[in-house]
């Protein structure tokens, strides 16, 4: 087990710390640290912030993920989607929540929008080469195999 500081910013004393919801969930639940009611119209983009920073080892990284039942539910995901919070990132966590649904979305303070999941990064080290070693499948790609 990894250890990973977690800091709330001034002013969210009242939010929960991220959480898991389950004793087998992967991702720990972030809240919304909005100060007012925040409504998302259909197609529409914002950048909602949680009110956390977080530290961790340098061979982790935090993925921001959409919550499925928001997406299925409402159409709710993010823009970029995982967001990687990189090892050396000290700033508050933030999540672009985007409306694909038709109907206008309400985010309320303390509403749980998005999951952090935390991963290894593999140590790597890219070498140029002329020609790459052959495959079977070669170049092919998108949908080069059927369906």
């Amino acid at each position: 087990m990894q250890t990973v500081q977690i800091c709330r910013i001034a002013g969210n004393e009242d939010l929960i710390l991220p959480k898991k919801m389950s004793t087998g969930a992967s991702g720990f639940d972030l809240s919304a640290a909005v100060t007012e009611e925040l409504v998302l119209k259909p197609g529409e983009w914002k950048l909602v912030p949680t009110g956390i920073s977080i530290a961790m080892p340098e061979n982790l990284e935090a993925q921001v993920r959409p919550r499925s039942g928001l997406a299925f539910k409402h159409g709710i995901s993010m823009l970029n989607s995982p967001g990687t919070i990189d090892a050396d990132y000290r700033g508050e966590i933030k999540v672009i929540m985007v409306n694909f649904g038709d109907q206008p979305f309400r985010v309320n303070r303390g509403d749980r929008i998005a999951q952090l999941v935390f991963q290894e990064v593999a140590k790597v080290h890219l070498e140029q080469v002329e020609e790459l070693i052959g495959t079977v499948r070669g170049a092919g790609g998108f949908g080069h195999t059927g369906v």
